[in-house]
């Protein structure tokens, strides 16, 4: 609330929103972990609404609104182990196409969906023996870098991209290809 509030004072209104706030934690079903399942739908979805719900009327005031949420592959095709996490994305793919729909023509609502990216967030895993794994699993070779991302972010929050809305971009160097 303090940050929407602090935007209304410092700016009135609000152009662009990027829901990005997120955790991936191991949660095999044999081992279920409520307390995790409920910390990764907390931080990876109802964040993402109540941020949603603080911004929507300053968005409204902008001329050229446009909220990004980052989701995953995984929200595409689940992941094994981190099941709570895929479903948590998928939900927000989802709530991407109903917020689209549900704002037009006013406030475009997209998405960015990447696969593996050289972050904290995925450091244990791309540090160890599987990331010559993963980077086999990729058409182009290589993990992306957060710089990967932010382009099509940028590109989304852009006038370039005023007629999408209710899209998923895909930033996985092909290993997902869902279109």
């Amino acid at each position: 609330v303090e940050l929407f509030q602090f935007v209304g004072s410092e700016w009135g209104r609000l152009d662009c929103l990027v829901n990005n706030a997120g955790v991936w934690q191991h949660n095999p079903l044999s081992q279920f972990s409520e307390d995790r399942y409920i910390e990764t739908m907390r931080i990876n979805v109802s964040g993402a609404f109540y941020c949603m719900r603080e911004a929507l009327p300053f968005l409204r005031l902008s001329k050229q609104a446009s909220v990004i949420n980052i989701t995953s592959t995984a929200g595409q095709r689940g992941e094994a182990f981190y099941s709570p996490y895929a479903a948590s994305k998928g939900a927000m793919i989802s709530a991407t196409k109903a917020w689209a729909m549900e704002l037009a023509p006013d406030i475009r609502v997209n998405s960015v969906a990447p696969g593996w990216v050289d972050t904290e967030m995925s450091a244990d895993a791309l540090g160890s023996e599987l990331r010559g794994e993963i980077e086999a699993g990729i058409p182009l070779g290589r993990v992306a870098s957060a710089e990967d991302v932010a382009g099509p972010i940028l590109f989304l929050a852009s006038p370039l991209s005023r007629h999408l809305t209710g899209e998923i971009i895909n930033v996985n160097g092909g290993s997902v290809l869902v279109g």
